[in-house]
């Protein structure tokens, strides 16, 4: 199962990275999406995938005696899942302002000065 995971993870970073490094602007937004996806399954594998193990330490223990899932990673991906969103939805609103004001999909034409009247 983690190998899986692991093989995903490297697909999605080069999927990003490619898609990162296209000149148009939704390429450049699916881009950093499935970078912050494949974040997200990175911090899900270092925190190891154990079933049916809660973190739970029974009454009659102190302290832990069996491996047990670890709820930090699991709080970190939702946390970073809401973030993404957010940055997904602000990042949408700028590429279709930008979009309506230049009727191109290039961010090269971005960088360009305005033209002078002259």
């Amino acid at each position: 199962m983690e190998l899986l995971l692991i093989l995903l993870l490297g697909i999605m970073y080069a999927a990003g990275v490619y898609l990162i490094l296209r000149r148009s602007m939704i390429k450049l937004l699916l881009g950093i999406m499935m970078m912050g996806n494949g974040t997200n399954i990175l911090i899900f594998v270092m925190g190891s995938i154990t079933k049916g193990k809660p973190p739970v330490i029974n009454s009659n223990h102190n302290i832990f005696q069996d491996i047990y899932a670890d709820p930090i990673p699991q709080a970190l991906i939702l946390t970073a899942i809401v973030i993404s969103f957010a940055l997904s939805a602000f990042a949408i609103v700028l590429l279709k302002r930008a979009y309506a004001l230049l009727q191109k999909d290039d961010l090269d034409d971005l960088n360009t000065p305005e033209e002078e009247d002259i």
